[in-house]
């Protein structure tokens, strides 16, 4: 993951590869950055702001569970198929909420992993 100037409350890191994750039962949506207090995604659905839901991270990146609250989900465009048929795409930004101590303690884990991971993937193509 890469750091990117800070804009929020916590820093954020760009996540590689689209990494895909749940939002909820069955909205299928790639995560595009994360951070301490919460995480911004791509999806083909609307969600509506204030929402709260599950957000289910993938294996890779440590199976967490954490409720989080929509605070804003915007229209960014749309792609043609394949199959002639188009999708739009919409981004929005999470908020975690209520965490445990543990959920939090976890949630960093992830990303002190996953950016020491980053370091050393940008030091080797830069080598």
């Amino acid at each position: 993951m890469t750091q990117y100037p800070k804009q929020r409350g916590a820093p954020r890191y760009l996540v590689a590869d689209r990494l895909g994750v749940r939002a909820g039962a069955t909205l299928e949506v790639h995560l595009l950055d994360l951070s301490l207090t919460g995480a911004r995604l791509e999806h083909q659905d609307p969600l509506r702001l204030g929402s709260v839901y599950s957000f289910e991270f993938p294996p890779t990146l440590g199976s967490l569970v954490l409720p989080v609250r929509v605070v804003r989900s915007t229209l960014v465009g749309s792609e043609e198929r394949a199959e002639g048929d188009s999708h739009v795409r919409y981004q929005s930004g999470l908020l975690f909420v209520n965490l445990t101590p543990d959920q939090r303690v976890a949630l960093a884990a992830v990303l002190v992993r996953h950016t020491s991971m980053s370091d050393l993937e940008d030091r080797q193509q830069t080598s």
